[in-house]
């Protein structure tokens, strides 16, 4: 399991002062299981700006002081970095029986190496040297497959 923090806050343009203002952050606890707990680990790092889905859950517990405390988690369905100020790399999963894949990204790391994991004991998964999915996209990398410009995938 990966356990960790997605913050969400908003920002608005305050007219008079012609300036962004933060508003109130909304912290929301999330947990990922199995593979994607493992890509979690490797490709994101605190910072990054992720888009997530999944679904949520309330759990009621006695805190240490005694009291009885609610807590809302996302148990995370899908999760990957935003496309908004970042370029990211597909890679298909190797191995596994669900033909899924994980995802690396350049963002905030221009090398284009994944983080070091401080939670994850599972060493980075490399995709075999013949592995069609293994190169990055660019916007160039699309090219018309017919003459009416539609792109080939």
């Amino acid at each position: 399991v990966a356990n960790f923090t997605i913050a969400s806050t908003p920002r608005n343009h305050n007219r008079q002062t012609n300036q962004w203002e933060d508003g109130q952050a909304l912290f929301m606890r999330c947990a990922a299981w199995n593979d994607m707990a493992r890509h979690v680990a490797q490709i994101l790092a605190k910072g990054m700006r992720v888009i997530a889905q999944g679904r949520l859950s309330q759990r009621s517990y006695q805190a240490q002081d005694g009291t009885n405390r609610t807590v809302m988690e996302l148990t995370v369905d899908e999760i990957g970095p935003s496309l908004r100020y970042a370029t990211a790399q597909v890679m298909k999963q190797s191995g596994g029986n669900h033909g899924g894949y994980s995802g690396g990204t350049t963002y905030g790391n221009p090398n284009g190496t994944p983080p070091a994991a401080a939670t994850s004991n599972a060493a980075p998964s490399q995709p075999p040297a013949t592995d069609p999915w293994a190169g990055g996209y660019t916007s160039d990398s699309f090219a018309p497959a017919d003459p009416a410009g539609e792109p080939e995938f």
